[in-house]
Formats: C-alpha cells, structure tokens, sequence
C-alpha cells in the first residue's frame, strides 16, 4: 500500500481521497471537478501506483500541445525513462512505464485487437487516464473518446478526468455499463474561490449581487438602447489592462476570439511596460538566449512587447514561439497574454485574473452566446492554487452585450455532454476486420450516443408499455366479439351515412330545381296561393306548407309576403324563401277577409302566433307530396338508405347486446393499436439511429468494391489502414495508382490536396505545384465525383478534400529539405538536421499570406498522412519507399517541434 502523506506532503481534498479509495478498491472513476482544482492528482496516483506494482499507465490527452506539456512534466517528476511519448507523428520510448499519447493514438491501438482483448501494445497496462474527458463534447474528437471506452479491455480501470459537467451521472453510469464498476467523483470546490467582475467606461464593479446568485443590483441600468449602440462604445484594451494594473490583479490571461484581435491587442498596448526591473532583467536575459538559439521563431511585432510583459498565444503563431509564452507566463513574468480560447483547453497556465472580452463569437453556424462550458473553462483558469486567495474573472462590457449577459453565464452551472458519436469509414473497416456483423451492431448500440438516446427514449418506451396494457384492458371487455362481424358492422354505418350524405344532396337539387326562380311568378300569385316555405326567413327542418295572405312592397323589385302556415303562424318573408309554389292546388278563399294582425312588422323574418279564428283557415292549407314522390332521383336513393338501415337492424352484431357501444370499444382498439405502430415505427427509428449510419456507410464501401459479405476486400484494408476525415477517399487515391509515378515532393503535393481544408477566401500563396502533381490530382476528379454521389445517394456526410490552393507550399518545402540534405557532407552525423535551414522557413513564409503556425499545421497534417503511407497494405513499394522520403525532408525545424 502507498503511502498517501509520502506521495503527496500536503492535505488532500475529500472528492480526491474518495477517488484514491474508488482504484484500489478495483473500480474505474470519473472525476468531475472544477479547472484547477486538483483532479489531475487522481491520474497521477494512478501513475505511482502503476510503477510500485511494475505495471504500465498510458495517459491520454485530447491535443498534442497538452501531451507535450504531460511529457515534459513527468520526465521531472517520474524521470525520463519512465516517460514515453506518442501523438501519432513522434514516437519517443513507448515502451516506458508511463506513455503519454493522444486519445486518438489510444483508440488506434485498440483497433488492432479484438475488443475486449488485451494486444500487445497493452501488456502489463493496469490503467488509463483520460485527460480532458469532457472534450466528448468537441464535435470532431468526441467520437474518439466514445470508442476508446467502448473498446478499452475491461482489466484496465479508466480513470477519466473532466470539468464540471451537467450529467456527469449519466457518463458514470455509461461507463459502468460498457466498460465495469465506476464510481462518480464529482466536486464543485474550488481551492481558489472565483470572483466575478464587470468592467465598463466607470470603472471595474462586482458582477454578482452578495448572494452570488444574480447581477449586482447597481449594473441593472447598464443596457443601452440598441439604436445607440456602436463599436466605438467598445472599452480600450489599454483601458481594461490598465484597471487590472491598479487592483493588482495580474498576471492575466486576456481572452479575445480572434488571431488577428490578439495580434492588434498587443499592438494597442504600446509602450506600456507592465514588469518592475527584476523581471525585466530575466526576461532579457530568458529572451535574448531564445532568439540566439531561434533566431527566425520570433513572432513579428511581438518580440519587443514580450520584453514589456506583454504577448499573444494562438494558433497562428509558430510552437517554438508559443512554448517560449507559456514558459514565460508560468514563471510569473508575463503579465498579460492576449489568447483566443484554445489556450483554456488544458494548458497548464494558470494567471490570477481571466478577461472575457466577448460574450458571444463567431461560428460555422453563426453568431452566437457563449456556452456555459466555454464560460467556465476560460474562467476557471483563474486563480492560482498557492499563489492567490481569490482568482478573478472580468467581463468586458461590449455594444452588443451587457451584465445581464454576464451574470447569467457565471450563474447559469455547467452545460450536459452530449454525444458526438459518428460512424467513420475507418470504424466500420476496422469493426468488420476482427468482428462480426452481429458484433459491430452490439458495440456500435453500446455508445454514449446510443445510452443517452436511450434516456431520452424511456418516456416514449413507457407510453408503448402503457399502450399495449390499455389495449389489453379493452380487449378484455369486449374479448367475446368478433372482429370481422363488427369490421362489417362498421362499414355499414360508414355506408348509411354516405347514403343519407347523398340523400341529402339529391333533396336539395330536387327542391332547388322545382323551385327555379319563383319571384315573377310570385309576383303574380294571388291572394290563397298555397307555397311552401323554408329559408333565411323561416329555419325549419322541412318545407312547411303556408298560404299567401296578402303582399306588401319589399326592398328590391319582388314584393314581401305575408303567410299564414299550416302551423297558425304569421311570416312575413320574401320571395326567396318560398321553395314551393302549389298553383295546382284550389286557392284557399277563406283568406280574402283575412287581415294580418296589427303587430306584426312588415320586415322579412318578422313572425306572430295566430289565433283560433285563423287557426281554422290554418288547417285548409293542403300538404305538398313528399319530394320523392316528384324526383324519381330521390326515391331510388331513398330506397337504398332505407335497405342499409334495415341490414344495419338485422346484423348480426346486435347479438353483442349495444352494438353502438361495443363498435366504440372496437374503434377505440384500432386507434390504440394506431398510434402504438406509429410509436413503435418513430422509437425503431431513434434507436436505430447509429447503426442505420454505420449500414450507410457500409453501403457505400460496398459500392467501390470495399467490403464484400461483411468483411474488407484488400482494397477495404487499404482504406482501414488510414487514419482521416474521409478513409474512402484517401485509400482509393492511394490505390488508384496515380501517384506512383510522383517525387517525393510532388507526392507531399498531392497528399496535401487530399488533407487540407479549403482556404480563406483571402489567403495567397506565390508558389505553384508541378505539373505531375496537377495530373495525378485531375485523374483523381472522376473518383471523387462518384463517391458525392454515392454519399449524396446513402445520406453519407464525409468531406472529400481536394484543394490546390496551399499544396505549392508543401511541394517547395519538401524540395527545400532535399537540397540541404543531398548538400550535407557524406556520413555526416546530423544529416537531416542540415537539412534544417532556417532561411528556407523564412523565404517559405515571404510567400504567403499565412500565418507560421497555419503553414506548421498544413505541413503535420500532410506529415501525418504521409507517416501513415508506409504502414498502408496492398499498395505499391514505390509509393511507401516516396512517402518514407518525403516525411524525412518535412520533419524538419519547425515542423519536428514538440
């Protein structure tokens, strides 16, 4: 047993010694804790523990930057020859007791096997540390991390280290799920409290009100009217620097999400020298011994600032540059570093004060606010543990947002992981390689996307459960009826209510035509006239007989008629409401001394009772046949209603007692059974999710000859052996022979063209590719044309990079390497470093608009592709012996920097 107090000679927090106890009592830990609390001395634990028992821990960061740091600080603390390095492109002593590496070069590993046997890259490792978990956010890397717990043997405990997240649960109860025991350490201690602040043209003021629960009562007035916004209203950067300066709250990390924002900040900074003279004495001294050693690294502009205290940190500025900053700024010398926020994933540079300059930023989907999670990453680098009482966040006042913006980001709490599991083409080759089909759906429903998707599911499982009970329940009380009895049953009553939907129909043209235009004959109808009536004037159901009485002017040329009905009542109406004019029958004359009684209006729709003298003319107003007996059409239809009535009265599912009654319950089943096909349809199709794309993507591997029955054709190995955005479309240009015949510059070339995202729309460069690279690229057009299709075709979204813009630079960079080498004197011992001219990086970088770390970075990925080539099978020697070649010549100052 180890003993805590040796190893670590100062009090540890409780989540840390609960997360000690959790490994030696065998179980994996997730560790979710707040930026600089402490949770890193978790994995290394796991580390002493590892070398006391001689065993192995690799330690898994999401970056090469972070790795290399990792390097760098267990080589002190555990010595060098404990620590290995792997990021893909270096390898350095990996068969070390402790191997920092990428978690992509993790999962690689775990390709090589079946999953959940140990290969032997794994021999004698007892665990593994995943640094930076939460980065199963990131929506490129997340998959990586998904797959390495997935394929990880169940003898290795993971140790999983994360910022505070939301379901920090739900991914300890996945991880128990595919992988074994894990236990939650969660803490929300902070050993350096944060204080949050607001600074706007009056002065730097508390952001949060005493209860640290919302905005501070005095910043509720600071909202300008959108109209009067504008970017002058921004604070100056020397402003807010200058506030920190007079609180004493630097150093600080200063963060600006923008390359150029940060460059122009250090600008905008002057003269301003923010060290006393000591540390402007070693900053000289560590500075001037840099550039004597690095005379071409130093970032223009930047250098003279940095003597001041004052630097940028992005990725547009060289490594060896960027390295020099954080070694500056950890010891305390720097005193404002201006960072876009890639600096807050990881990097240990702890400063006193953050400045979040912004509270939204640009992305591929537009503007938008901060993430929570972005909030708290970039703030929890403040406050150093042991150096500061309180670590202090600002917030910058902006035209476009203000404190209420800030104070519901520094209270809202951490955002949730989601899932960013994708199926790649590499996966389903390497899946389909060692395991069968049944096996691939079985780890690919194993994800962290699959288990929250399940989550999300549970109501929707439940509401089936409930379903199929509920229809179970009806069933029982109606379980005596025969179904095709009441099928039948119901298809009558379907039919009697078109039949009478018909009837009615028929009625209404009959009585539309005996109607006709009734108001000139009217006109001259006489006092006695029998008619029928039913309209506007007169809502009854049916016609109702009715005799003309008198006539009185009306509005329009057509008189008003004044009625009496068959019912004793007065109407007064108007032509259009008569729908039928009886001249055949004998005119009623009892009606000639009838006078209208002296209360009824002259106004159509005015009606009056009638009394018992009128009630005996009343009853002389002759009944009008039945409007079949007139229109042929309507008896007949009349006829086939009254046959459906009769069938309906004879069937035989009013042997079931209320047939209405039953046939509710019948249709009640059918709309239960209904909608369970359309939940069981819309879960099937939620669950399936994953493996629907992982079928996809077999699809299309199967149309270019990949995959056949399930398993990789040698051309599908070709593809499985790369490692990129689009494994299909690297692999088939590989095979396709066109770049057999290359150099290996021009073959640096063409790799570039297959790896380098598009450039900005301003970007330059002077130098052109060959010829022989433009030809093996134009025979590469067809391919790509037919894979869109394809991907269009199966839904598939991968991209299939084929860009010339930058590849001049990798083809003249890989030439630069091959002058100075074959230039070196024969044996000489260094040979590929003389190929490390630094005027060569400084005419590459006069050629183009780039900045140096953007050039480094076109340069590894084609590097990384190129490294990959060699170990690819099924391809030609000339090819692997080029690649081999053209990776000798590349990895040279700056690109070899670590």
């Amino acid at each position: 047993m180890l003993n805590l107090a040796t190893l670590f000679p100062f009090q540890l927090d409780s989540f840390q010694k609960d997360a000690i106890r959790a490994l030696d009592e065998g179980q994996s830990v997730v560790v979710c804790a707040p930026t600089g609390s402490g949770k890193t001395l978790v994995g290394e634990y796991a580390i002493h523990r590892a070398l006391d028992r001689g065993k192995r821990v690799f330690y898994t960061t999401p970056l090469k930057a972070l790795s290399n740091q990792k390097l760098r600080d267990f080589r002190e603390q555990f010595g060098v020859d404990n620590v290995g390095l792997l990021t893909g492109d270096i390898a350095i002593n990996r068969d070390a007791a402790i191997v920092v590496m990428t978690t992509e070069v993790f999962r690689n590993m775990l390709y090589g096997t079946r999953i959940g046997e140990v290969g032997t890259s794994l021999v004698d490792v007892e665990a593994v540390v995943l640094d930076e978990c939460h980065y199963m956010n990131d929506r490129q890397r997340g998959t990586v991390w998904e797959e390495s717990i997935i394929y990880c043997p169940p003898e290795l405990q993971i140790v999983a280290l994360s910022a505070t997240v939301e379901n920090g649960g739900q991914l300890t109860d996945w991880l128990s799920q595919v992988h074994g025991p894990t236990q939650l350490i969660y803490s929300d201690f902070r050993p350096v409290p944060l204080h949050f602040h607001y600074c706007h043209s009056k002065g730097l003021f508390p952001l949060l009100n005493a209860q640290q629960s919302g905005l501070n009562p005095r910043l509720k007035q600071r909202r300008k009217n959108p109209k009067q916004r504008s970017k002058k209203d921004a604070l100056a950067i020397p402003y807010v620097v200058g506030q920190l300066h007079q609180r004493e709250m630097l150093p600080a990390i200063y963060f600006i999400f923008s390359r150029r924002g940060c460059d122009r900040a250090v600008t905008a900074m002057g003269n301003v020298s923010l060290v006393n003279d000591a540390e402007a004495a070693q900053l000289k001294l560590k500075i001037d011994e840099f550039m004597a050693w690095n005379p071409d690294a130093g970032r223009a502009g930047q250098v003279e600032p940095l003597y001041r205290g004052i630097a940028a940190h992005h990725a547009g500025i060289l490594p060896a540059w960027k390295g020099l900053v954080e070694e500056l700024f950890q010891a305390g010398l720097i005193k404002v570093v201006f960072a876009t926020e890639t600096l807050a994933a990881g990097i240990n540079m702890p400063a006193r004060t953050t400045v979040v300059s912004s509270l939204s930023k640009r992305t591929d989907s537009g503007h938008r606010l901060l993430m929570a999670s972005e909030f708290l990453q970039m703030s929890g680098r403040a406050g150093r543990r042991g150096m500061d009482e309180l670590g202090h966040v600002v917030t910058v006042e902006t035209p476009f947002e203000g404190a209420r913006e800030a104070a519901y980001l520094a209270t809202v709490g951490p955002d949730p992981l989601v899932s960013q599991f994708t199926p790649s083409y590499g996966m389903v080759l390497n899946l389909l390689q060692r395991h069968t089909l049944e096996e691939a759906r079985t780890l690919v429903e194993r994800s962290f996307g699959q288990y929250l998707a399940n989550v999300q599911l549970a109501p929707q499982q439940q509401a089936i459960a409930d379903l199929k009970d509920e229809i179970e329940h009806v069933r029982a009380q109606v379980e005596a009826f025969d179904e095709e009895v009441f099928a039948d049953f119901e298809n009558l009553r379907e039919r009697l209510r078109e039949e009478k939907r018909l009837l009615k129909i028929l009625q209404q043209q009959a009585a539309e035509v005996l109607k006709g235009d009734m108001g000139p004959a009217l006109a001259f109808a006489v006092a006695g006239t029998t008619i029928s009536l039913k309209g506007k004037h007169v809502p009854v159901s049916a016609p109702l007989p009715a005799v003309i009485v008198t006539k009185v002017p009306g509005s329009g040329q057509f008189p008003y008629l004044i009625c009496l009905s068959q019912d004793n009542q007065w109407f007064v109406v108007t032509t259009g409401d008569v729908v039928g004019l009886h001249a055949e029958y004998t005119r009623v004359a009892a009606v000639d001394d009838l006078e209208p009684p002296a209360g009824l209006p002259h106004k159509p729709g005015a009606h009056y009772p009638g009394d018992a003298h009128t009630a005996t003319i009343a009853c002389q107003v002759p009944q009008p046949p039945p409007l079949e007996e007139i229109a042929p059409e309507v008896k007949e239809q009349l006829a086939r209603t009254h046959e459906v009535e009769e069938r309906m009265a004879t069937h035989p599912a009013r042997e079931y007692g209320n047939p209405k009654k039953t046939l509710k319950q019948y249709r009640r089943i059918q709309r239960l059974e209904s909608d369970l096909r359309d939940r069981q349809q819309a879960l099937a199709r939620s669950s399936d999710r994953y493996w629907q794309e992982f079928v996809s993507i077999m699809a299309v591997l199967e149309e270019f000859g990949c995959l056949a029955d399930n398993q990789p054709t040698p051309l599908g190995e070709t593809a499985a052996a790369i490692r990129g955005d689009n494994e299909l479309w690297l692999g088939l240009a590989l095979a396709s022979g066109e770049f057999d015949a290359l150099t290996p510059a021009q073959l640096a070339s063409a790799c570039a063209a297959l790896v380098t995202e598009s450039a900005r729309p301003d970007t330059w460069v002077d130098y052109d590719h060959s010829t022989p690279v433009d030809n093996a690229l134009g025979g590469l057009r067809q391919l790509r044309r037919e894979i869109f299709q394809q991907q269009r075709r199966h839904d598939v979204m991968f991209p299939i990079w084929l860009e010339y813009d930058l590849i001049g630079l990798v083809e003249r960079w890989v030439e630069f390497g091959e002058k100075a080498n074959l230039a070196a004197p024969e044996g000489f011992e260094e040979k590929r470093e003389a190929g490390s001219d630094r005027s060569d990086w400084t005419e590459l970088c006069d050629h183009t608009s780039l900045d140096e770390g953007d050039i480094v970075r076109v340069l590894r990925r084609t590097l990384d592709f190129l490294s990959q080539i060699p170990h690819v099978p099924h391809i030609t020697d000339a090819l692997r012996t080029n690649a081999r070649q053209a990776c000798e010549w590349m990895n040279r100052f700056p690109v070899n920097e670590n």
